[in-house]
């Protein structure tokens, strides 16, 4: 029989998106082929402490973990360059990874086995984790992992970079403004004059780097836009204010797309979501039940080809690979003209989430899904692994 993968799967984190994390990580754990792979959970507190398996399955649960097992990047007792810089040797030593429970795929001096990962499955969403820093780590100790890399992770977390991406690679985007949470703190008066100079009321206001719509706003006049502004710096220093679709008299019709591969990557069928409230904010998409997603959304084929087309070219502008939810704005009536709005680097991932749920009805099941996941990791380490980075 074929040896098992280990696979560790790393969930919780820093960012605002802490729980939806551990709600996906859950489903993950759960469905799984046990068959193939060995799993290995990995917390992360919102504190930034990693965990190692039993305080971290204690984090998932909602259980009481033990400060004395905690490890903290850093930390004297958990890599050993930073024991050597505590105990007061001149060195320069990056934190090993392998004291995490993380090392490069058939590599090891641990003494324990089982502290080896073929690949990381990281289902962190947000900041540190869906922003290219997580990634980078997983760079800089040579293993394999689910996901985008380091630039494609970025670019998919910043909106502002984003769209600088999308309007190079020619795909239609709503009109937007970029402030600096500085600017409109310096002068308030003259960003509310700016935004309003380009964009028509309602508007939305977004951080331009945080996901799963937390600090979003959808603002009807002047007097509702500087307390958006204001609570969109609270989240990032960059605010992105989107030109709402649909005008005052209606809502924009919210599309979505899952997209699987590398390389050669594919599109799903198209899904829609009918907000509970006014917009699909936080609460819509986790706290409250009156949310409906519509699999497969009613479109016409050239509607549905136009998008899944669109939610390809989107993946590729950003250099996405594994799998990204694509999110589009549609015109309610009248032209119903069709816009690109963001993607999702790693989507919301429990069993009910979009991302999954599209892949199930174009004919790929939760736990298989979980496994071309694995796969497409592991297909991308190999590419990667044909670079060099020396000329000796």
């Amino acid at each position: 029989m074929a040896k098992k993968l280990r696979v560790g799967i790393l969930f919780g984190g820093r960012s605002g998106e802490h729980e939806v994390s551990l709600l996906s990580a859950a489903s993950i754990l759960q469905a799984i082929d046990r068959e193939k792979f060995d799993v290995v959970p990995i917390g992360i507190t919102k504190e930034g402490r990693w965990l190692a398996a039993t305080d971290a399955r204690d984090l998932l649960e909602g259980n009481t973990v033990a400060v004395v097992r905690e490890l903290r990047a850093g930390d004297p007792e958990a890599t050993p360059g930073a024991k050597l810089l505590h105990e007061g040797i001149p060195t320069l030593l990056a934190p090993e990874p392998a004291a995490l429970g993380i090392t490069k795929s058939g590599v090891s001096s641990s003494a324990n086995p089982s502290a080896n990962l073929d690949v990381v499955f990281p289902v962190l969403h947000g900041t540190f984790g869906e922003d290219g820093t997580i990634q980078g780590l997983f760079e800089l100790a040579g293993i394999a992992y689910v996901g985008s890399g380091v630039l494609g992770s970025s670019a998919g977390m910043d909106k502002d970079v984003m769209k600088r991406l999308f309007a190079q690679a020619k795909l239609p985007i709503v009109k937007h403004v970029t402030l600096l949470r500085a600017d409109w703190e310096r002068s308030p008066r003259k960003a509310v004059a700016q935004v309003e100079a380009a964009l028509k009321y309602p508007v939305f206001v977004k951080p331009a780097n945080l996901g799963s719509s937390v600090g979003i706003s959808k603002v009807h006049n002047r007097k509702e836009l500087g307390p958006a502004l204001t609570l969109a710096a609270k989240f990032d220093r960059k605010l992105v204010i989107e030109q709402g679709v649909g005008g005052k008299s209606s809502k924009a019709r919210e599309l979505e797309v899952a997209v699987l591969g590398n390389d050669n990557p594919e599109a799903s069928v198209v899904g829609e979501i009918i907000p509970g409230k006014e917009f699909y904010d936080y609460e819509a998409k986790y706290l409250s039940e009156g949310s409906v997603p519509i699999i497969p959304a009613k479109l016409t084929r050239t509607e549905t080809k136009q998008i899944r087309e669109m939610a390809v070219a989107a993946f590729r502008a950003c250099d996405l690979s594994g799998l990204a939810r694509v999110d589009f704005l549609m015109e309610p009536n009248g032209r119903r003209r069709i816009f690109l709005n963001e993607v999702n680097t790693l989507p919301g991932f429990t069993r009910i989430s979009m991302y999954p749920k599209l892949w199930e009805a174009t004919g790929i099941n939760y736990r298989s899904l979980i496994t071309r996941l694995i796969e497409l990791a592991l297909e991308r380490y190999q590419e990667k692994s044909r670079t060099t980075y020396s000329k000796d």
